[in-house]
């Protein structure tokens, strides 16, 4: 449970950086939801929470992007390089090898 809460914690700090409203929220809603559970005995509800958080931690690791407004109209976004991938174009008609 406690390497989960820290891997969470490390995400978040990667995911957000330079995000001083996005950390803090962040922080709070792992250290909220960990607490709330806290005192859970069940080794099936247990799992069932730390599957949950795994699968938290997954999606913010590949999935959120952040974005910063530089104009009324215009927004710049950040990538990490783990979400950058190759892109393979599409094509219409492959070609046979």
């Amino acid at each position: 449970v406690l390497k989960l809460f820290k891997l969470l914690h490390r995400t978040r700090q990667e995911v957000f950086k330079n995000d001083t409203k996005a950390l803090e929220a962040a922080r709070q809603k792992i250290n909220e939801e960990f607490r709330s559970n806290r005192d859970e005995k069940s080794e099936e509800k247990i799992n069932e929470l730390l599957k949950i958080a795994s699968d938290v931690e997954v999606i913010l690791r590949t999935s959120v992007i952040q974005a910063v407004h530089t104009g009324s109209d215009k927004i710049v976004l950040i990538p990490r390089k783990d979400l950058l991938q190759d892109n393979t174009p599409y094509l219409d008609k492959p070609t046979k090898k």
